[in-house]
């Protein structure tokens, strides 16, 4: 097919590239999302990531504009990581409503799963002190002036060794799932104090 002028080419081609998510039954069936409400969600999908498809720095950007009183950038790389597939570097449609339905609508345990995805920053399996300063650290600089009390350069790392005086129950230096799962359950004062933990997603 030959193709009239440069408009009918760049339209071809961006019909090529652009991603096409699953069957909406098939979606309803995979997610704890009814029809409708996959519906509301990829038309704002849609909305802002016309392909289909959404990179880090894209993400970022979308990310930044519910946080307008911090900086977004560092905690939004972090909750990319936990939706995007290993080795690649976009989400599409199905990968982004899968970890929101297993982040807004999940059990406990796939709760607890995600917030230490999220922690464990280089996905090995335990959580060092060093991570948690990472994320706890992006977390403070997204809220930005909206903490109050002002926090002063010790906050971190008082948030830090308290959540691991809690939940390192070994003393090894590093959390595990079974340690966060065990501390979390253990009680239903533990279980809402996920917010110790929890983000700001």
């Amino acid at each position: 097919m030959a193709l009239a002028n440069e408009e009918d080419m760049e339209a071809f081609f961006s019909d090529v590239v652009r991603y096409r998510p699953q069957e909406l039954n098939q979606l309803a069936s995979v997610t704890k999302f009814s029809r409708r409400e996959i519906q509301h969600i990829y038309r704002g999908f849609k909305q802002e990531c016309p392909l289909g498809t959404v990179d880090e720095d894209r993400f970022k950007h979308l990310f930044s504009q519910f946080f307008p009183f911090g900086d977004a950038t560092k905690y939004a790389q972090f909750v990319f990581g936990t939706f995007c597939p290993p080795g690649t570097n976009i989400i599409n449609f199905e990968e982004f409503l899968s970890s929101l339905s297993l982040v807004a609508r999940g059990s406990l345990h796939d709760k607890i799963a995600w917030i230490f995805s999220l922690y464990d920053i280089n996905h090995d399996g335990f959580i060092t002190k060093h991570e948690m300063t990472e994320v706890v650290s992006a977390i403070y600089e997204l809220l930005g002036h909206a903490i109050e009390p002002v926090l002063d350069a010790g906050s971190v790392e008082r948030h830090v060794n308290a959540v691991f005086d809690l939940i390192d129950t070994n003393g090894d230096g590093v959390i595990t799932l079974d340690e966060m799962e065990r501390w979390c359950t253990r009680d239903e004062g533990n279980t809402k104090s996920l917010d110790m933990l929890n983000t700001v997603w």
